[in-house]
């Protein structure tokens, strides 16, 4: 018998709670995206705060809530790595032995040749960039040339920019589609990205046209056991989540253009499934992409607060049967040098009517807990991680 009805699990992408134990192996001590803002900025976050927030840790100007309305504890990433596809895959009941590929010096000529040669046409740059800052570098050049810009960041990800005048969407995911043919074996990264772009020299500007093509994952994660279930529940995403997992065992599915319209299209996911067994699993990407990458501190404030302002909508949206879920796959911490991921603990909070008020998680030992979670509402069981349910039902 379930315990929930409905799972409303949203990820905060690359709200990180303080620093792991092997987090100098990744080259990141001292890294602690929400403490360190906090502390060098202050933060605004008295509905996260209620729930639990500040009972997690210590965080400057964010108090411990005498009674939690929600369940608080944080979680660790089991799996070595700290990028966007090891972190979901983990949720999903995935550990990895090793980390996927990354490239901080660019690929190797023998992916970039069969690149070219698959594609028909030759490419430009080849290296670590910043998104925003690769197309106003390159734009013009892509634009006279026709050729692709190739550059790849802090995750495992082979990303291609093309001006949409250019080299047009479908063609711009074709030619991607031959990049995901190339990259497998050694060089089997998370994900292959189409990053269109529009505009003129001097203010060129991405589309919501993005596309990810992930490597798949392994069978008998968390959306395989749950389109197995029985009764089977709803699976809806929205974000990039759909990409992550190459839509597997998810059934409606929107994408996002910033946090403020995937916190509109969970509400709507919410309403249209109103009383049906269901998972909307949401990510809200703007804190990594637009802040974390970027160093961009009081983008990242706002971001938080202006997240912390819708909650008291999003669990009036609750009914009484719903448990809600908000974490998180990794850390970004703005305000170090760094402008990659950051390998940190990650907030869990979990509320509802059904949810035993003040239950302290303490430290999960993976990500793959929160998917056992839900595994275990819906009358099912995923390879890796121990449910909550037992801790929060009350």
């Amino acid at each position: 018998m379930t315990r929930f009805r409905r799972v409303v699990w949203i990820v905060l992408d690359s709200v990180g709670i303080g620093e792991m134990p092997d987090a100098a192996a990744y080259g990141d001590a001292g890294s602690d995206t929400l403490g360190n803002i906090a502390r060098l900025r202050g933060l605004r976050l008295p509905n996260l705060c209620a729930l639990g927030l500040g009972n997690i840790k210590t965080l400057a100007g964010l108090p411990a809530a005498a009674t939690p309305e929600g369940a608080y504890g944080k979680a660790a990433l089991r799996s070595p790595g700290k990028d966007t596809t090891t972190g979901h895959w983990e949720m999903a009941g995935i550990w990895l032995d090793k980390p996927l590929p990354m490239y901080p010096h660019g690929f190797p000529p023998e992916v970039m040749d069969a690149f070219e040669r698959a594609i028909g046409r030759g490419w430009l740059a080849n290296k670590p960039a910043s998104g925003t800052e690769i197309i106003a570098e390159l734009g013009g050049e892509h634009v006279r040339t026709g050729k692709p810009i190739v550059y790849t960041s802090a995750d495992s990800v082979f990303q291609i920019a093309a001006h949409e005048d250019v080299i047009p969407i479908e063609e711009l995911y074709r030619i991607c589609e031959a990049a995901r043919s190339i990259l497998v074996g050694e060089h089997e990264v998370g994900r292959v990205i189409a990053r269109p772009f529009v505009g003129v020299s001097g203010a060129y500007t991405r589309t919501a046209n993005r596309r990810d093509f992930a490597t798949p994952p392994q069978p008998g994660m968390l959306l395989d056991r749950l389109e197995a279930a029985v009764p089977k529940p709803v699976v809806y995403t929205v974000g990039k989540i759909h990409d992550v997992f190459l839509g597997r065992g998810i059934g409606p599915h929107v994408k996002t253009k910033t946090n403020a319209d995937g916190m509109e299209k969970t509400l709507r996911a919410m309403a249209e499934l109103r009383g049906e067994p269901a998972l909307v699993w949401t990510n809200l990407v703007d804190f990594d992409m637009l802040y974390g990458h970027r160093n961009d501190v009081e983008g990242y404030a706002r971001a938080l607060e202006e997240f912390d302002r819708w909650l008291p909508e999003l669990r009036a949206g609750l009914d009484a049967e719903d448990l809600l879920m908000l974490t998180a796959d990794h850390g970004c911490d703005p305000t170090t040098p760094s402008t990659d991921h950051s390998r940190e603990y990650v907030p869990v909070l979990l509320a509802g009517a059904g949810v035993r008020a003040g239950a302290a998680l303490g430290v999960r030992e993976s990500l793959a807990d929160l998917g056992q979670t839900v595994a275990a509402n819906f009358g099912t069981r995923i390879e890796h991680g121990t449910s909550l349910l037992p801790l929060v039902a009350a």
